[in-house]
C-alpha cells in the first residue's frame, strides 16, 4: 500500500516480495556500519525479519519502515519511516539506502514526507538517532530540521548514538 509520494519517490508498506532487497540492505557495507549487523543471511531470514520488523509493527502500530522506491521504474533503493524502539521514549525516523543511492537526495526527500505522516498519527515530536561518526546522517538530520538533543546509550554498554528531535508543530508552521 502507497502511504507516501514525493517529485521523484513513492514511499509504500512492505510485503514478502521485498526479501531480496531487504537481504541486500541489511548486508549493505554501510548498513553493517553504521546501523549495525541484525544478523541476516538468508532469503527466509529476511521473509521473517520483515514479518516480525516492519510487517509487524504497520498492523500493530499503523506505522513502519516504508519500502523506498523510484517513481521511474519502481526499483526499491532504501528504507524510511517511523518506528517505535523499546529503547527510545517516543517515536523516530529511522532510514537505510544502498549505495548506489545515496549523496543523491532521497534520503531527504523521504525524510521530509515522512514528517509530513507524522501530524496524521497524532505526534507532535519525533525523534531520530545516529551514531556520532555517520557524518551524512547526522548532516541529514540537521538539515531536515531535527535538533541534537544530547549523546546517549541506548543500552548500557554500547557505542553511544546522537539523540535529535524534531516538533512537528513547527515544521508544520516553517512548511505553510
Amino acid at each position: 500500500m502507497d502511504v507516501a509520494a514525493t517529485a521523484r519517490l513513492r514511499l509504500r508498506t512492505a510485503h514478502l516480495g521485498d526479501a531480496d532487497f531487504y537481504l541486500a540492505l541489511v548486508n549493505d557495507p554501510g548498513f553493517l556500519e553504521h546501523i549495525g549487523d541484525r544478523g541476516i543471511r538468508t532469503r527466509d531470514d529476511a521473509v521473517q525479519a520483515l514479518l516480525d520488523g516492519p510487517m509487524a509493527m504497520q498492523r500493530v502500530r499503523g506505522h513502519s519502515l516504508y519500502v523506498v522506491e523510484l517513481k521511474e521504474g519502481g526499483a526499491p533503493i532504501g528504507m524510511c519511516g517511523l518506528i517505535k524502539r523499546d529503547t527510545l521514549d517516543g517515536i523516530d525516523i529511522g532510514y537505510a539506502y544502498l549505495a548506489a543511492h545515496r549523496g543523491r537526495g532521497y534520503a531527504y526527500e523521504a525524510g521530509m514526507a515522512v514528517l509530513g505522516l507524522a501530524p496524521t498519527l497524532g505526534l507532535t515530536r519525533v525523534l531520530a538517532i545516529t551514531s556520532p561518526n555517520n557524518v551524512a546522517s547526522n548532516g541529514l538530520l540537521r538539515k531536515m530540521g531535527m535538533r541534537f538533543e544530547r549523546f546517549m546509550h541506548l543500552v548500557p554498554g554500547d557505542a553511544g548514538s546522537n539523540l535529535y528531535s524534531i516538533d512537528i508543530r513547527q515544521l508544520s508552521k516553517d512548511i505553510r
